[in-house]
């Protein structure tokens, strides 16, 4: 994907960030040829959508995108035309 190309369908969406936060990131990792979660990872152990963690700074919270020892990543908005990204930092996750 080209950047072009991300920003020409992104520009246009008026989808809630829940309805399209794992496609907007698939989209990224394709423009940055990163990467996909579940095939770098297939099992979701390290890296992987939805995945509960505790806070560094205390307490407990979700990461919409999860990589281990790399980021926590929470989408912040209603739609995603008014996308703000919101890296989080998480010490580990939260196992069931």
């Amino acid at each position: 994907m080209t950047p072009q190309q991300f920003v020409a369908k992104w520009r246009k969406v008026s989808l809630t960030e829940r309805s399209a936060c794992q496609q907007h990131f698939l989209d990224l990792c394709d423009l940055l040829d990163q990467p996909k979660p579940a095939a770098a990872d297939p099992d979701g152990a390290w890296y992987t959508f939805e995945r509960g963690a505790r806070k560094a700074g205390g307490g407990h919270g979700w990461a919409d995108v999860w990589k281990g020892n790399h980021f926590g990543w929470e989408y912040k908005s209603r739609t995603m035309s008014s996308l703000r990204l919101q890296p989080v930092r998480f010490l580990r996750p939260n196992f069931p």
